[in-house]
């Protein structure tokens, strides 16, 4: 019996189908889970493992089995307090919340650790800004993701993908392609189609409290897309310095200065800078 007929008969056996309230679509393609699995059991090898949403296990199983073989400790974030109370009779560490609301400090993650889900899509985008703000011990990651959403995380600057998510998600990790998934890959089938993408942490990626910041500059700058960069950021109240809290509105002929000096014109917007001159600028200004 191939994975995917196991796991279609674990739905039928315990009547635990997918809450479309939890945006639950199990994954059951044998191809994916295997790329998947492939890239999370790569050396180097994590220093633990973390996964959002086991569901019925079709990636949980083969990192039980990883885990157990390389004597790293494994746990899970799941919502649903039906498949909570199932893995827990399993024997695995539970935690038993909305990943976005769990204050991910206090999981107290060992440096190298990789955090590996079938993301909900609702929930995607938020998670790749926070665990890129603090990664919280996390230096890799094997995420799924609405196609639309991860082509904005890879893209290229002046593109139509590229924007504010784009911006943070690779001035904190590099980013590749793992596979693609059809609606068919799961089940029920979704509309869409998706994509598997690895992070990597960039060893010059921002400290939390700079990233932090960073995060509030990016969204200014991305605040009014057909608008002139300075217009945008003219007026925010932005920090003189990272290890001081004081702060003074940004001046327009500063900042056109600043443009200018990395070689943009001061009518320049921000989906013209690359991740990384974003964040240069930020520097700049301080």
């Amino acid at each position: 019996m191939s994975r995917r007929e196991r796991l279609l008969e674990k739905i039928r056996a315990t009547g635990q189908g997918p809450k479309r309230s939890l945006g639950q679509n199990f994954l059951i393609s044998d191809h994916v889970i295997d790329r998947i699995l492939s890239h999370a059991t790569n050396e180097p090898w994590p220093a633990s493992l973390i996964e959002i949403g086991p569901g019925l296990g079709a990636l949980t199983e083969g990192l039980i089995e990883f885990a157990s073989a390389k004597k790293i400790s494994f746990q899970v974030i799941e919502l649903d307090s039906a498949f909570s109370a199932n893995w827990r009779e399993a024997g695995l560490k539970v935690i038993e919340t909305d990943a976005l609301q769990l204050n991910w400090s206090d999981l107290n993650l060992p440096p190298g650790s990789r955090l590996v889900s079938n993301l909900p899509y609702q929930i995607s985008s938020s998670l790749v800004i926070d665990r890129s703000v603090d990664p919280a011990g996390i230096t890799s990651m094997i995420l799924m993701f609405q196609k639309e959403v991860a082509r904005r995380i890879a893209a290229r600057a002046g593109t139509e993908d590229f924007g504010l998510l784009t911006v943070i998600a690779q001035n904190g990790w590099t980013v590749d392609t793992v596979c693609d998934a059809s609606g068919q890959d799961f089940f029920p089938p979704p509309r869409v189609s998706s994509r598997v993408l690895r992070f990597r942490r960039r060893a010059d990626a921002p400290e939390k409290k700079e990233f932090a910041d960073f995060l509030k500059f990016a969204k200014m700058a991305y605040s009014h897309r057909r608008k002139l960069l300075a217009s945008n950021l003219s007026g925010l109240n932005w920090s003189r310095s990272i290890e001081t809290a004081m702060l003074a509105p940004l001046d327009r002929g500063r900042l056109e200065e600043v443009i200018e000096a990395m070689g943009f014109t001061k009518t320049a917007r921000a989906e013209e800078f690359s991740p990384e001159q974003l964040l240069e600028l930020s520097r700049r200004l301080r």
